[in-house]
């Protein structure tokens, strides 16, 4: 059984993320500005679901969350940022605040989320910090570059931390979804059955927590996906915005009738 605290979980992957790991048997304090959804699984699990209201941009709410999930559970041997903004524009379209604005939900979320546990991992001599990041923050992608900027920052932070802690017996790992049929992707103008099943996301996630990869996927197919952007960034990045083009344009065409 595991102490894990993971930011922005309501919803989505986050979500089934959660219910896996309390499954499991797993001890989890659930920290977002939003608590509707993950309050239907504390009737299930009071003993072992603790839920505070946090904010990812609010450096002093999530201080206090890690040291609530702390003082509770006595440890915290997992923390996971989760939390998410995407927009969809292009750069012409988003002007600098937009830009400040996902970063401050996502990368400096998740160095907040850091701050605030690394020093009782490293009291400790041991922990996980988990980073949620993104494909296109290897590959880059078209209309959303405040969003795979921050992925991409977010991806160096985890080298530079991995490398600073090990020395304590604490590592640092990013999960790498799919594209995935979330709030967060639903601006993308692709077909939802191109995108994968939140829970099941969320399910493979909750499997390979303890993963001792750097990068950390849900499945074979997407650990074998990754592997390929990282080899090919900027190509599979092309490779992808011409098949998203191309299923806009199908979307738009009307259905012919068979006769």
């Amino acid at each position: 059984m595991s102490n894990i605290v993971i930011v922005g979980a309501d919803q989505g992957i986050g979500y089934y993320l959660v219910q896996s790991l309390l499954e499991a048997g797993n001890r989890v304090a659930v920290m977002d500005i939003r608590t509707e959804h993950i309050e239907q699984l504390h009737g299930k699990y009071p003993d072992t679901l603790m839920i505070l209201y946090a904010d990812a941009t609010d450096e002093a709410s999530i201080v206090e969350g890690v040291r609530k999930a702390h003082e509770s559970f006595g440890s915290i041997d997992i923390a996971i940022h989760n939390a998410c903004l995407c927009t969809f524009e292009s750069e012409p379209d988003s002007g600098i605040e937009i830009y400040q604005m996902v970063m401050d939900v996502n990368y400096y979320g998740a160095l907040r989320l850091a701050k605030a546990v690394l020093p009782i991992m490293r009291e400790a001599k041991g922990g996980r910090l988990i980073f949620t990041s993104s494909g296109v923050g290897v590959t880059g992608f078209e209309n959303i570059s405040p969003y795979a900027s921050s992925k991409g920052a977010i991806e160096a932070l985890a080298k530079c931390l991995e490398i600073e802690n090990c020395k304590y017996g604490i590592s640092v790992h990013v999960f790498h979804p799919p594209l995935t049929n979330t709030a967060s992707a639903s601006g993308l103008p692709i077909p939802k059955e191109f995108k994968a099943d939140p829970q099941k996301v969320g399910q493979g996630l909750a499997k390979h927590i303890n993963s001792k990869k750097f990068i950390i996927c849900p499945s074979v197919s997407q650990a074998l996906s990754m592997f390929m952007c990282y080899r090919h960034p900027l190509r599979f990045g092309k490779l992808l915005a011409k098949a998203t083009e191309k299923a806009k344009e199908s979307m738009k065409q009307p259905c012919k009738e068979n006769k």
